[in-house]
């Protein structure tokens, strides 16, 4: 497998190692080996890079210039189009995706959310006129325009990198936004390789577009502490999320926040329950569930029950674990030995909670980061186990004795990210998703994973969209300005 070249900062325009020279070690998730190391930025080379950002959103015109960063989002695009491949072996290796995901999250759908983001950009009124009024009796002409943000700290996860850090860096980059990326440490090379995309294939300035690599948490809080960011775009969990909300008080940043979820798919009563088993189960496997949408609480009718645990479990035991480089692989390594003992502690929980499993219920003994596709039978919704976020391929079943039931099962959460709910009626179905408090729902098998969809939750879920318009205009300020008429 051919690799991209060492993962190098990108500060101020200058594809660059650590200030001291410091590397840390990135893990093949599926091996657990060594395949390369990451520049581990230091307290003075995050620094550089918000000087930088903040002196190219100050002092050049990418805040003004819509035509010129349309055509520099362009040349992005196409460079990620050239160098796709190269891209989709980094994230199998560094992620540990499964190589069947590059047709959806893990490449093209966030390539093409770039192409659309940029689109929307070139066309949109960042002016518009309110008309002549006479507020006080002074006739005035108002114009309300919508301008750049400033300086945003974009700080991704490990799960989905190439998908945030485009959901992120395009629609801040497109609005005109300057920008600081600050990777997850599991998996900081594929954000270094779209910075020396940046810096070697387009027209980027320096100082608009940064990338810092941090092992430490310490380090990387310099994003959500200085004054000279506007903004803090994160992706993670509910309990980071907090802490970012509280360091960036003080400066009173914005804060766009995509945290953690527990959705439920809803099977209702007349819906084909064996078919919403199998495919939620499916679901939980994708990617080895470390997905914050994933539906990782099947709800079925009670007298149901049995048939949806059997048929969820043969599902996963039929998908099994594989090497994310097969094919045919479905659920490979979770992404650390850290991630896989926190699942492997939450599999001990389940059968304190008086849990059983119907199929898996351990990790597995092999080289990298490996957990047993399971189905957990027996709990009710105020367990743990269904209460909690897992990030692993765990699916708990929750019986429900109707439609209002269910509904109240579902919302019964800390979260509010996703869902699903099926019937035979399509009315039924979508009567239930109103009632569901979710930022986003599939009825009967519908998709809404797409660039011009807003994504983002409720309650603890966060805050803001991300994608769509909404997510495009989360990076701009509104100013009203009046004048006689």
């Amino acid at each position: 497998m051919s690799l991209p070249p060492a993962p190098r900062l990108l500060v101020d325009g200058a594809l660059v190692a650590a200030a001291d020279g410091g590397t840390y070690p990135i893990l093949n998730p599926a091996t657990g080996e060594v395949i390369g190391h990451a520049p581990d930025a230091t307290a003075a080379d995050v620094d550089a890079a918000i000087a930088a950002a903040r002196r190219a959103f100050d002092e050049s015109s990418w805040s003004t210039d819509r035509d010129f960063r349309v055509h520099c989002l362009r040349q992005l695009h196409a460079a990620l189009m050239e160098h796709a491949d190269a891209f989709r072996a980094l994230t199998t290796a560094e992620v540990g995706m499964p190589s069947f995901m590059m047709g959806a999250a893990g490449f093209d759908v966030p390539v093409e959310g770039l192409a659309w983001v940029t689109d929307l950009a070139a066309g949109f009124e960042f002016e518009t006129d309110l008309g002549v009024a006479a507020p006080m009796g002074i006739p005035s002409r108002r114009t309300v325009r919508r301008e750049a943000i400033g300086v945003v700290a974009a700080i991704t996860p490990w799960n989905v990198p190439t998908q945030i850090n485009l959901a992120k860096v395009g629609p801040a980059l497109a609005a005109g936004c300057t920008v600081v990326l600050k990777p997850a440490p599991d998996t900081p090379w594929l954000a270094c390789e779209l910075g020396r995309l940046v810096a070697e294939h387009t027209d980027i300035p320096a100082g608009v577009f940064n990338v810092v690599s941090p092992a430490s948490n310490e380090v990387a809080a310099q994003l959500t502490t200085d004054p000279r960011v506007d903004m803090v775009s994160f992706t993670g969990s509910t309990a980071t999320g907090r802490a970012i909300m509280a360091a960036a008080a003080p400066t009173l940043k914005k804060v766009f926040l995509e945290l953690g979820g527990k959705s439920a798919a809803i099977a209702l009563d007349d819906a084909d329950v064996a078919a919403v088993a199998g495919a939620t189960a499916f679901t939980a496997c994708i990617h080895a569930g470390q997905g914050c949408a994933i539906t990782t609480r099947l709800v079925v009718p009670r007298d149901r029950y049995d048939e949806a645990v059997q048929v969820a479990a043969a599902t996963m035991e039929s998908i099994g674990a594989k090497d994310p480089a097969d094919p045919g692989a479905i659920c490979g390594p979770v992404i650390s030995a850290v991630q896989r003992d926190r699942v492997e502690g939450y599999l001990r929980l389940a059968v304190e909670e008086g849990g059983t499993f119907a199929t898996g219920g351990a990790v597995i003994d092999q080289p990298g980061y490996w957990v047993q596709p399971t189905v957990v039978a027996g709990l009710d919704n105020s367990s743990r186990l269904a209460q909690e976020e897992i990030f692993g391929p765990v699916l708990v079943v929750i019986p429900h004795d109707g439609d209002d039931d269910a509904v109240r099962i579902a919302n019964d959460s800390a979260f509010g990210l996703s869902g699903s709910v099926d019937s035979g009626s399509l009315e039924r179905a979508k009567d239930v998703a109103r009632r569901i408090r979710t930022g986003t729902l599939a009825v009967n098998g519908g998709v809404w994973f797409s660039p011009d969809a807003p994504f983002g939750g409720y309650k603890q879920s966060g805050l803001g969209r991300e994608m769509g318009v909404a997510g495009f205009e989360e990076y701009l300020e509104t100013k009203t300005i009046a004048e006689p008429a």
